[in-house]
């Protein structure tokens, strides 16, 4: 007679679960392996893309989750409602600060970095703010296409003719002047936005 398999399972052992459980349990949904997958990559992948941007002064994205302590003061102290926490969805990330600068752009009051108590947000002068760069598409704005003279984008830009300046009445974005705040993508009117804002500076490997 063929003798059966008695070896126990991960999750037969007496006060042990499989990771796969555990992943269930914590998550509180019924998950195949590929969606456990994309789970645990959402829990720990950082919410910064395009448009979504830590407030200025942010220490690289590297370090910003542990340096951040969740206090939530950055929020509280901004005129303009536009500093958002991120909740439990977001993992690692949750409870730490981010703007979404095409909803409401960030307008560098920059009494954010004035409360930061521990230096996550640093105080730096409003024009060395690096949020992000601005990046327009050329195949989506009007002027660009010379479909129309729109000037929105750079009527809305604190540093106009420095970070944004009209070449022949187009848009064109100086990398070494803007501020990534996204007062310009808030403005366009074009839906999807013809200007957008890139983290390009979130993801530099932090030097501390």
């Amino acid at each position: 007679m063929k003798k059966e398999n008695t070896y126990p399972k991960d999750s037969d052992k007496k006060g042990e679960i499989s990771r796969r459980e555990f992943l269930k349990a914590f998550l509180g949904i019924t998950l195949t392996l590929p969606e456990v997958a994309v789970a645990k990559n959402k829990l720990f992948s950082s919410p910064v893309r395009t448009n979504a941007l830590r407030p200025p002064g942010a220490v690289p994205e590297d370090i910003f989750a542990g340096k951040c302590v969740r206090c939530g003061r950055c929020a509280e102290v901004c005129p303009y409602h536009c500093i958002e926490m991120l909740d439990i969805r977001h993992g690692l990330y949750a409870g730490t600060p981010i703007i979404y600068v095409d909803r409401i752009p960030c307008y560098l009051c920059m009494e954010c970095t004035k409360v930061c108590p521990t230096g996550t947000l640093r105080i730096i002068p409003q024009e060395e703010t690096r949020m992000g760069l601005a990046v327009v598409d050329k195949y989506r704005c009007v002027s660009w296409k010379g479909e129309s003279i729109c000037r929105s984008c750079y009527n809305a830009c604190p540093f106009k003719d420095k970070a944004i300046y009209l070449d022949r009445l187009r848009p064109v974005v100086n990398k070494d002047y803007c501020a990534g705040c996204g007062l310009c993508t808030a403005a366009c009117p074009v839906n999807p936005k013809a200007i957008n804002i890139e983290p390009i500076y979130s993801f530099k490997v932090s030097k501390m």
